[in-house]
C-alpha cells in the first residue's frame, strides 16, 4: 500500500527518508537489535496481548519480536523494504508492509498495537500516534516501550567501543513526556511500569535481575512500557444490572430494592442470598412479590462466600453494565449513578468506590480497619499499577463484555478470591481496563452485625497480597 507522505512536515520527511536510507543499506533494525532483549520484551507483552488478539507492530525491523508474540493474527509495518523483505523469509506466519508509522495506510483495525522502541527514532511521535487512532477499535491497546534515558551514558559508551552497533540519533521521550503526546494526540494512558534490568534471557540472571530485584528498582530499570486506550465519546445508554449478595440481611433487602435508581435504559436487581442464618431469603420473596413493577431475580448461593455469591449474580445479568452493592447499605445506592456515568462517559472502564475520602461515621469503620484499609490500598496501587485507593469497597461497576473477558481468564488468578472485590480488580489490571476511583459516603451499619472476621479476612487479605504480587509484579 503506498504511503502518503504530504501529511508530513519537511523536517519530518527528510528524518524519515534518511531513517529509511539508513536501515536499508546496513539491514539492521532499531534498539539493540539483540535476540535475548526481544525475548525478554516478548515475555512481558505476552503477559498483556490475550492470545487470540490481533496485533499490529509499528517499526518491526526484522520481524523478530512479533514472531516470538502470541496472537491470533499479526501484522508488521516497517519504513525499511530490506527489513520487511527479511521479516517476510523469517516469519511467514506474519503479514509485513513496506510503510512508515506517520504514514500509515492499512484498511483495518487491531486488539492491540506494539510500538517497540519505535518511538525512540520516530520522525513525528504525535503524528504517529494520531495515525494510530484510525487502525483502534474503542478496545484497542496500545503497548510501548521506550529507553530509559538515565542509561544513555552507558548506552553511548558501549557504541563509542563497538559494543553497541552504530544506529541514527534518538529522540529523547522521557516517561512524563509519553503521556502529555499521548493525552495531545487522543489516547488515556491506563499505566506506566518500569521493567528490565538485564536485556538478555539468560537463564537464573533473566529471572534475578528482571522478575525480582527490577521490581524494587524501577528507576533503574532499562525499559519503560506504556500501555493506552483510546479516548472514546461518550457511550450510548444502557441497561444496568446491581448484583446485591446478602447473608443475614433480612432488614436492609426492602431498602436496597426501593432506594436503587432506575439508571439508562433501566435497571434489574439480583438478589443473592448466601447461606442466612436469619429470614433473608424468605424476605427477598417477599419483596420481590409486593413490587412487582420492580426487575428482580432471585438467587440462593450454591457455593461459599461472597465471591462466589457475586460470580453467580453476574453469570446472570443481562444488563450491559454490572454493578456490586453490598446489601448491609454502608454504601448508598442512590451512590450507583454515578458509577454508571462513569461507564457510559468512556471516561472509565472499571470504577472502584472508595469509602476512606469523605469523615466516616463513627462506628461504621473501626480503627484498626481502617488502618489496614489505607495499607492495603498502597500495596494494590503499586501491585495494580494503577491508582486504588481502597480495595475493599464492595461497591464496584464495568461491562458486562469486560466481565465476560475477565471471567474467561480467570484461571490465570484461580478462583481463591473469598471477597469478589480482588477477582475483579486483579482481572481488570491483567486485561489494562482503565481503574477509576470514585470516592462515596460510608454510612454506619442500620440493621445486623458485620460479616467481618478481622483476623480470619486479614489473613486472606494477605494472600491475596501474595498472589497478586506473584502473578503482577514478579513476573
Amino acid at each position: 500500500m503506498k504511503e502518503d507522505d504530504s501529511v508530513l512536515s519537511p523536517l519530518a520527511r527528510e528524518k524519515l527518508a534518511t531513517l529509511r536510507a539508513f536501515y536499508n543499506a546496513s539491514g539492521r533494525e532499531k534498539g539493540t537489535g539483540s535476540t535475548g532483549y526481544k525475548r525478554v520484551l516478548a515475555h512481558y507483552y505476552n503477559l498483556m496481548i490475550p492470545p487470540e488478539a490481533s496485533v499490529l507492530e509499528v517499526g518491526c525491523g526484522n520481524g523478530d519480536l512479533l514472531g516470538m508474540v502470541r496472537a491470533g493474527r499479526k501484522v508488521g509495518i516497517d519504513l525499511s523494504a530490506r527489513c520487511i523483505e527479511s521479516a517476510r523469509i523469517a516469519h511467514p506466519e506474519c503479514e509485513f508492509h513496506v510503510q512508515s508509522g506517520e504514514c500509515l495506510n492499512l484498511k483495518e483495525s487491531f486488539d492491540v498495537i506494539l510500538l517497540s522502541e519505535t518511538i525512540n527514532y520516530a520522525a513525528d511521535v504525535q503524528l504517529l500516534l494520531k495515525k494510530l487512532l484510525g487502525v483502534s477499535h474503542p478496545k484497542t491497546r496500545l503497548q510501548a516501550n521506550i529507553f530509559n534515558h538515565l542509561w544513555q551514558p552507558l548506552s553511548s559508551l558501549a557504541t563509542a567501543l563497538s559494543i553497541r552497533g552504530d544506529h541514527p540519533p534518538e529522540n529523547w521521550f522521557s516517561r512524563s513526556d509519553l503521556l502529555r503526546l499521548l493525552d495531545l494526540s487522543g489516547w488515556s494512558a491506563v499505566t506506566t511500569t518500569h521493567r528490565i534490568l538485564f536485556p538478555s534471557s539468560v537463564p537464573f540472571l533473566d529471572f534475578f535481575f528482571n522478575q525480582c530485584l527490577a521490581v524494587f528498582l524501577p528507576p533503574l530499570c532499562i525499559t519503560i512500557f506504556c500501555t493506552a486506550r483510546p479516548r472514546i465519546p461518550s457511550l450510548s445508554p444502557m441497561r444496568v444490572s446491581v448484583i446485591i449478595p446478602a447473608r443475614n440481611e433480612a432488614g436492609n433487602i426492602e431498602k436496597a430494592v426501593l432506594r436503587t435508581p432506575q439508571m439508562g435504559l433501566g435497571t434489574e436487581l439480583i438478589l443473592v442470598e448466601g447461606h442466612s442464618k436469619d429470614k433473608t431469603w424468605e424476605e427477598m420473596l417477599r419483596v420481590a412479590a409486593n413490587h412487582p413493577e420492580k426487575n428482580i431475580s432471585l438467587l440462593r448461593q450454591r457455593g461459599e462466600g461472597k465471591g462466589d455469591a457475586v460470580r453467580q449474580g453476574f453469570s446472570t445479568a443481562t444488563g450491559e453494565v454490572v454493578m456490586v452493592l453490598d446489601a448491609d447499605l454502608t454504601v448508598q445506592p442512590e451512590e450507583l449513578p454515578k458509577f454508571y456515568e462513569a461507564i457510559v462517559s468512556g471516561r472509565s472502564e472499571f470504577v472502584n468506590g472508595v469509602r476512606l475520602s469523605y469523615p466516616l461515621e463513627r462506628e461504621s469503620m473501626r480503627f484498626l480497619n481502617l488502618c489496614a484499609n489505607k495499607f492495603f490500598g498502597l500495596i494494590f496501587s503499586w501491585m495494580l499499577g494503577q491508582q486504588v485507593k481502597d480495595t475493599l469497597c464492595g461497591t464496584k461497576a464495568l461491562l458486562r463484555s469486560d466481565y465476560e473477558r475477565l471471567a474467561a481468564g480467570r484461571s490465570y488468578f484461580g478462583e481463591s478470591d473469598p471477597f469478589g472485590d480482588f477477582d475483579l480488580l486483579f482481572g481488570a489490571a491483567k486485561m489494562n481496563l482503565q481503574i477509576t476511583d470514585i470516592p462515596i459516603r460510608y454510612r454506619e451499619r442500620a440493621y445486623g452485625s458485620t460479616n467481618i472476621r478481622r483476623w480470619h479476612h486479614g489473613f486472606l487479605l494477605m494472600k491475596m497480597v501474595f498472589l497478586g504480587a506473584r502473578k503482577l509484579k514478579f513476573v
